[in-house]
This record gives C-alpha cells, structure tokens and sequence, in this order.
C-alpha cells in the first residue's frame, strides 16, 4: 500500500513547518530568528557603535537627531529536518499499512522542508544502528527519487532507539526539527533519545504510530502469540496462552500506560507527542494533530 502520489504532495502545498527556538542553521531560508542579520525586510535601528558597517548608518535621522543610528534587518535561516524512522519488524511486517503510513508522515514531514526551501535527511533506526543511505537533501528533484526508494524500506529485526540516535553522527546544534516516527513497543531506552537530541538543542517531535488491531485488538480464547521482532520460538516473548477479559483490560492498560508515560516525559522535557492510529487519514493527522502541538503553520 502507497499513500505516496501527486495529489497527496499538492495537498501538503499550504502547510508549512513552524520552528520555536532560533536557528544557528544556513542563511538563505524562510525562518525568521530573534537575531538581526542581512535581509531587505527592515526590523529596527540601534545606535552606531565603534566597529559597525557606516554603510547601515541612517542619514535622515541624523540629520534629524544628530546622532549616528544604524539600521537591523531580519535575520532568516533555512532549517535542517532529521527524521528518525524505525524500521523494527513491529513497524510494517505483519501490518504492511502501519509501515506504509509512517513512510508516509515521514516523506509528507520531508516534502514540507523540502517546499520551503529547508534540508531533509531520513535516518534508518535499525538494531543499534542509525543509516543515512540517502543524504542531505536540498531540491525536490532528489527529494522524490529518495521517496520512492524509501517506499521499499524493509520493516524486519528490532531497533534500539536510544543507541541508534546517539549513535547517529550528523546531528548539529540548535539547527532544526528532529523527528521519531515508531510505536515505541520497545524495551529500549527511548528516553535516552530524545535527551540527546535536546541536548544537541533540536526542536524534537515523536510520532507514535499504531495499528486499529494493537489499540483494540479481538483475540478471544486460545491463541499462540508471536512476537514480530522474535524468530526464535523459544523466545520467551513467544507464547501460547488464553485469552481472557482480564487480560484483555491488562493490555488495554499498559498500552494506556504507555501513551502517558510517552506524553507525560515529552511534555516534562519541552518536546512534542502524538500518537496516531495508521487508520487516521494522513490529512487529519497534519491538519489537526500536528497543527495543536504547533509544528505545523
């Protein structure tokens, strides 16, 4: 299944990201920062001081005033977005929609860079490793030909989420938006990712993508649960059990625990959640979702 085509790309034209902290990133984009810089769009005047450009001095005013003021410009930056995908079996192997849908918010978040001028870089979490097999991207030439190739990125194995981060080398600082896109079914440190990045002073935004059937699932009586990050049957993770209505309740809570705890550690350490099911039209998930936490303007 693909979400990826022409009309889902126009559909994202209107949209653009919206970054909250300055930039220490490349001049020449679209994002306003609080320090002054070389633009054509006036802000505000200073007074001259010992060493400043008298190219910027203001004769009208000192003609006016009889002192020296200079004129500050805008200052715009053009941003880096990193998004972090996960490629762990649970991700897409027994729910191929699942990982067509985070391919999906990871190309859409990609097109959004790419569209205001901003670079894009996919990151694939895989094991303890983070690849970078496609670049930096700047044109959206690249950016589709890295698209369809993205659509063939295998879900298969598990993912470390805190060592593939921190192990990642092209990370600046105060530079842009990094992005997680996972279910966060892990027994890994995923905290752990996330204080990297904000110690490396990304803004950072975690995408919890779920399947309808992991939210609500229907098993009733006897069943034999596999786990698909485990190909050993001996895997303790792997079980023949009974179904019951308690353990029903039991999965319903710790997956309620899970979303909380999720939400709650973002919201402590200045970052954004959201959790979405893969049955969510793409469209709602930007428009809405996104738009409430404010990276989306």
């Amino acid at each position: 299944m693909s979400y990826l085509n022409d009309e889902f790309f126009s559909r994202l034209e209107t949209l653009a990201l919206n970054l909250r902290a300055d930039l220490a990133g490349f001049f020449g984009g679209k994002h306003l920062v609080k320090t002054y810089g070389q633009t054509v769009e006036f802000a505000d005047y200073r007074e001259y001081m010992l060493g400043d450009d008298i190219r910027r001095i203001d004769w009208n005013l000192y003609s006016r005033f009889e002192r020296f003021y200079i004129k500050l410009f805008t200052d715009e930056r053009q941003m880096h977005v990193r998004v972090f995908l996960d490629c762990s079996a649970s991700m897409g192997k027994e729910s191929p929609k699942k990982g067509a849908y985070a391919v999906a918010t990871a190309a859409a978040l990609g097109f959004l860079a790419i569209h205001n001028t901003d670079k894009v870089s996919f990151k694939l979490m895989k094991g303890e490793r983070c690849e970078d097999p496609f670049g930096i991207m700047f044109g959206k030439r690249t950016f589709f030909d890295v698209v369809r190739r993205l659509e063939g990125v295998p879900f298969e194995g598990d993912t470390d989420l805190g060592a593939a981060v921190t192990g990642c080398a092209d990370i600046g600082s105060s530079d842009g938006l990094a992005v997680i896109i996972s279910d966060f079914f892990t027994d890994s440190d995923w905290k752990k990712a996330v204080d990297y990045l904000l110690y490396k002073k990304q803004q950072v935004l975690l995408v919890q993508v779920l399947s309808p059937e992991e939210i609500d699932p229907l098993y009733v009586g006897r069943v034999h649960l596999m786990d698909a990050e485990s190909e050993d049957l001996a895997d303790p993770r792997n079980m023949r059990l009974r179904i019951t209505r308690g353990m029903q309740q039991a999965y319903e809570d710790a997956l309620k625990y899970l979303i909380g705890e999720v939400g709650s550690y973002c919201r402590m350490r200045g970052a954004d959640f959201i959790s979405v099911r893969c049955d969510t039209p793409i469209e709602k998930m930007l428009f809405e979702e996104l738009l409430k936490v404010g990276i989306m303007e």
